[in-house]
């Protein structure tokens, strides 16, 4: 049943490669899987999605597998199911180029869908590498700017991480003897100096998927170039591979090496929050500020990880970052989903040219506002519910008689961030939609029917997880 959910966009892309109307094959096969997915999150512990297994290769055992291991499955292929909707729903394919436009969305999707659901390591990795395809020729040939050197630099990038990725990820399974990573944990205890070796790998492998920092120069610019829908489901999705892999696999096998790194991640992810907040500050373009924004947001799941890395018993870390990593998922996407409907409406996401948006397009000024409160932290909405769960997780295991630990006092700075959020967001909110209108605004069409439906669909997500966050807390029991 699983392999379905992950296999739909795969069969919509084929249909669309054999003639069929890409954008309304597209949207039914998404909105089908959407319905799939919640269904699959809402039941994931019946039997019903239990493993689904082919074997591929008999030594060493690899197979074609499926599972939900625990909550954190179902949540990320829940996040994924709604992302793909909303960005297929967006922006608007050039002439001639619906086939490449959509498909590539669809075939991201089935990557990340993949990633998240599959048991076995090699289609684990392998999936998410299926998904770098699409992003490479959707922002190499539709995209905007110097797409080919942001096309390039991300392929280059994430290709090195991926290289670093795989040589820990082979060692990890020469070590436990199997590619199935239900059965790793049964494999007994890997030696404290293999362990600090292979997480050193596995984060600077999963961290240069995720944009950790130094290693994220390649976001910005990729999604500033990218299209709307790949920025959305790349930022919004498949960065939130590498977090993923840390929960999935670093942490339950190799606890010991990875607190051996704990200093410097958390010095790295400071990098992240504090470093890239003030690059985001001094951004001129709304596209470069959105992309440099969730590269400083991965600090703070990254600091719900060195957490639970310090604390494994620490019962709020693991769902603080699961829930941070889909609050942040869906409202990257509205931001940038909304990005491009400025783009078209006006011509230029230059903050300069803007102002005053708010006027001939209110409905449009009202929904990025939502969007921008979300970013910000603001209560009532799904962001919110996220970082403070990390801020508590943060000080959960906080004893008092022996003072502040490396983790609590990396906590205390990283509120800091809160303010820059804020800084960079309001004064963006500002220079859009008020003050006087100018020679790109004044006339500029409010949003469509057609564009309100995803992005009133991201923020129905981020009002409901906001105001009721045990509706995700609940799925990872």
């Amino acid at each position: 049943m699983l392999a379905l959910i992950v296999f739909l966009p795969l069969a919509a892309f084929l249909a669309i490669l054999l003639g069929s109307p890409a954008r309304l094959t597209a949207i039914g096969a998404a909105a089908l899987n959407l319905g799939l997915a919640l269904y699959a999150a809402a039941t994931w512990h019946c039997p019903c999605w239990g493993v689904f297994s082919v074997p591929v290769l008999a030594k060493p055992a690899i197979n074609l597998a499926f599972g939900f291991p625990d909550g954190m499955s179902a949540v990320m292929v829940l996040l994924t199911a709604i992302v793909t909707l909303a960005a297929v729903l967006s922006g608007k394919a050039p002439e001639g180029r619906e086939t490449l436009y959509y498909g590539s969305s669809l075939l991201l999707s089935c990557g990340a869908l993949g990633a998240f659901a599959a048991t076995d390591m090699f289609f684990f990795y392998a999936f998410h590498e299926l998904a770098l395809i699409p992003t490479f020729l959707m922002i190499g040939i539709l995209g905007r700017g110097e797409r080919r050197a942001a096309a390039w630099k991300i392929t280059i990038y994430l290709g090195l991480g991926s290289i670093v990725l795989l040589a820990g990820l082979v060692w990890l399974a020469g070590l436990t003897g199997t590619f199935d990573m239900s059965k790793m944990a049964d494999a007994g205890r890997i030696d404290p100096v293999a362990q600090k070796g292979i997480a050193g790998l596995l984060i600077v492998g999963f961290g240069t998927l995720v944009s950790l920092f130094p290693f994220h120069s390649w976001a910005a610019p990729a999604y500033a170039s990218a299209p709307a829908p790949i920025a959305m489901l790349h930022a919004g999705v498949l960065k939130k591979f590498g977090l993923y892999g840390l929960l999935r696999l670093a942490i339950p096998l190799v606890p010991d090496g990875l607190e051996a790194w704990l200093n410097p991640l958390l010095l790295l992810l400071l990098g992240n929050i504090l470093w890239v907040g003030y690059v985001t500050v001094s951004q001129k373009r709304l596209d470069l500020m959105l992309g440099n924004s969730s590269v400083m947001h991965m600090g703070y799941i990254f600091l719900a990880v060195a957490a639970l890395i310090a604390f494994p018993e620490n019962p709020l870390a693991r769902s603080a970052a699961i829930v941070l990593m889909f609050a942040h998922g869906i409202s990257i996407a509205l931001l940038f989903g909304l990005a491009d409907r400025i783009e078209r409406s006006t011509g230029s996401i230059d903050l300069a040219d803007l102002g005053g948006l708010g006027k001939s397009a209110p409905a449009l000024a009202f929904m990025f506002g939502i969007a921008a409160m979300a970013s910000i932290g603001l209560p009532g909405l799904a962001n919110f519910a996220g970082e403070v769960l990390v801020f508590l997780a943060a000080f959960k295991s906080y004893d008092g008689t022996s003072g502040l630990g490396p983790v609590q006092i990396t906590c205390i700075l990283s509120i800091w961030g809160v303010v820059i959020s804020a800084v960079y967001m309001l004064r963006a909110y500002r220079n859009i939609f008020q003050g006087p209108a100018g020679t790109l605004t004044c006339s500029a069409p409010d949003i469509t029917i057609t564009d309100r439906i995803p992005a009133l669909l991201l923020i129905v997500v981020l009002l409901a997880v906001g105001l009721y966050p045990n509706i995700l807390l609940n799925l990872l029991k």
